[in-house]
């Protein structure tokens, strides 16, 4: 198997973050490029928490500062933990997180998606996202389990 381009999912938790070594083992062994992608929190979904709330232009403000943070994670991401990997880009988009990696997948067309089998909102020890992922992705998906591989 020949990997030329990798994808890689983060929510920034614990759990994501078992998949790095990973990512970064594979990019350096096929000279891969890797893409990440983090799927923002889309702040609009909690506007009935507000009442009346703020009003649209406040909520896009909202969701507008939540990329800016991702997008600053993302980069201090590949600064310290990607050094050693020939490409990497940042996508970030807001939605559904599995549609969204998916949708993901089929832009770019990568080789391999490696992923945790659950993230930071996950009750389960496999979580619906990565369940998703696995069932519909066109592309092989590596999933790793953070308990298993922190042992």
């Amino acid at each position: 198997m020949v990997v030329k381009k990798i994808l890689w999912p983060t929510d920034f938790s614990a759990a994501a973050a078992v998949a790095e070594s990973y990512v970064q083992g594979l990019s350096q062994q096929f000279s891969a490029e890797i893409h990440l992608i983090h799927v923002a929190e889309d702040l609009t979904q909690y506007e009935h928490y507000w009442g009346s709330g703020p009003d649209s232009k406040h909520i896009e403000e909202l969701n507008d500062f939540a990329v800016k943070v991702s997008q600053e994670r993302l980069e201090q991401l590949c600064k310290e933990k990607l050094t050693g990997c020939p490409r990497y880009e940042i996508h970030i988009t807001r939605g559904d997180p599995a549609k969204e990696i998916l949708k993901t997948i089929d832009e770019i067309r990568p080789d391999l998606v490696v992923m945790a089998t659950h993230g930071m909102k996950s009750n389960f020890p496999f979580g619906s996202v990565a369940e998703r992922v696995v069932k519909n992705s066109p592309v092989p998906v590596l999933t790793i389990n953070p308990g298993r591989a922190q042992r």
